[in-house]
């Protein structure tokens, strides 16, 4: 199948997975993850109903924003803090934030645009090596941090990233710690905190992410197929 009819597959199984779990329609974000994707292949995402694409990389960004359709741009890799000033003016939402320096570096480009950046603490709950972002230990830490020193940061939620299984049923326990940590700091009233997005769930395991609760899936080789690293963007 080609983009437009993988699009349409997904969104189908989205909305469904979300009646099951008891979701309004619509309530789950699609996000088109396209990295190392070409912009003719982003616009045609686009052209499909695609409104928000994700990045993994700022020089993807760099290298595609001006080509790629209107469009809403997330950072959803992990992001050095020598990058922010880069991609600070061109995405909507960034979900890697996983350490106090990041969101201070993000704070300072931010108040130098004089806008307030929207972000997501990224969390391991699986507390996986190889993967970014901080305990859910850590969690509350760090947001206190940044609700204390950060006036140009407002935090939007979570993001996670679970342990690729071959059975997605594995992993629920590890985006339902998130879920738990999502509720707990959805009460907070503060001015900088005002949560609405849970970013869990990929290609392989958006389903199961959806059933604990997740609200924006970040879906790249079930769009576009398997990724060519070789491929010139």
């Amino acid at each position: 199948m080609g983009i437009r009819e993988n699009i349409e597959e997904i969104n189908k199984i989205k909305e469904d997975t979300s009646i099951k779990a008891g979701k309004k329609p619509g309530e789950v974000l699609l996000i088109a993850v396209t990295k190392t994707r070409s912009s003719e292949e982003i616009n045609e995402a686009i052209e499909a109903g695609i409104t928000d694409i994700g990045e993994n990389k700022v020089q993807e960004i760099l290298d595609k924003y001006d080509s790629v359709k209107p469009v809403r741009w997330h950072m959803i890799g992990h992001l050095q803090t020598n990058k922010v000033k880069y991609i600070i003016d061109k995405v909507s939402l960034i979900h890697s934030v996983d350490s106090f320096r990041l969101a201070e570096e993000i704070n300072k480009r931010a108040e130098q645009r004089q806008i307030i950046m929207d972000i997501l603490v990224q969390v391991n709950s699986a507390q996986e090596e190889s993967k970014f972002g901080i305990t859910s230990a850590e969690t509350g830490e760090l947001i206190e941090s940044i609700l204390e020193n950060c006036p140009h940061i407002r935090i939007r939620g979570l993001m996670c990233i679970a342990p690729f299984e071959d059975n997605p049923e594995d992993v629920r326990i590890y985006f339902r710690e998130v879920k738990e940590l999502f509720d707990k700091y959805a009460k907070h009233s503060h001015a900088g905190i005002d949560f609405q997005y849970l970013s869990m769930g990929m290609s392989h395991d958006f389903e199961a992410a959806i059933h604990e609760g997740s609200n924006m899936i970040r879906v790249g080789t079930a769009i576009f197929g398997e990724r060519n690293y070789n491929k010139q963007i």
